[in-house]
């Protein structure tokens, strides 16, 4: 049962990672701007898929473990969940603790992401323009993030959300509309929907700490046999 669980979370994963891929806009004008808030940073679609991938091979192990009786494969079941529950909790505790230096490694990675791809790399421009449409915002701190990006040299122009919609939105515009950068809109869309995130995160954690305790029952109920 617990193999099963981890194999329907991993085609959920890997469900919503092809959904993105294949049909982004959709995905995103039904699920809102907190979509784009979690989606947008690296090209998450495709981590999805591989995370929903792992979590299937996984699952597969444990059932293929319980039903062969196999202490190899119940161990492994356990190292790998193992693995991944302190990568979790690891990642939460730089997320509380570590706060400050989390956004600063964040602005230090995103801006010149954008101004490498923006405008040339599909999915992250869509995504991009979602949040910057959703959330009246431009950029990750200010417009000045997309200057130099492939869309300026495209288009000749911002995108509209960076002078509140008026055209032609050059730079001399963008800087009188004075239009706030998406960071801190989309730290406040996180916070407002962090208790959904934290009961999704516990109850992740608690699925995996059964599924360990399960596998490693029945390792040491073999080992009786």
């Amino acid at each position: 049962l617990m193999s099963l669980l981890s194999q329907l979370g991993g085609a959920t994963l890997l469900g919503v990672g092809i959904w993105v891929v294949v049909d982004g806009e959709s995905f995103f004008k039904i699920f809102g701007a907190i979509s784009t808030s979690v989606l947008q940073v690296v090209n998450v679609s495709y981590f999805l898929i591989v995370i929903g991938a792992i979590l299937l091979i996984i699952g597969f192990l444990g059932c293929c473990g319980a039903q062969k009786e196999s202490k190899c494969l119940l161990m492994t079941f356990f190292t790998v969940v193992l693995i991944i529950f302190i990568a979790e909790v690891a990642a939460a505790v730089v997320a509380l603790v570590y706060t400050g230096l989390a956004e600063t490694l964040l602005t230090a990675t995103v801006t010149p992401l954008l101004k490498e791809k923006f405008g040339k790399e599909p999915s992250l421009t869509q995504i991009w323009n979602v949040t910057m449409n959703e959330l009246h915002c431009c950029g990750l701190n200010n417009y000045t993030d997309l200057t130099e990006s492939p869309w300026i040299e495209k288009y000749h122009s911002y995108p509209a959300p960076c002078c509140s919609g008026k055209q032609p939105c050059n730079e001399s515009l963008a800087d009188r509309s004075d239009v706030p950068g998406c960071f801190d809109q989309l730290l406040t869309e996180i916070r407002k929907n962090s208790g959904v995130v934290g009961g999704v995160a516990a109850g992740i954690a608690a699925l995996e700490i059964a599924s360990m305790v399960v596998s490693m029952y029945l390792y040491c109920r073999l080992d009786e046999k």
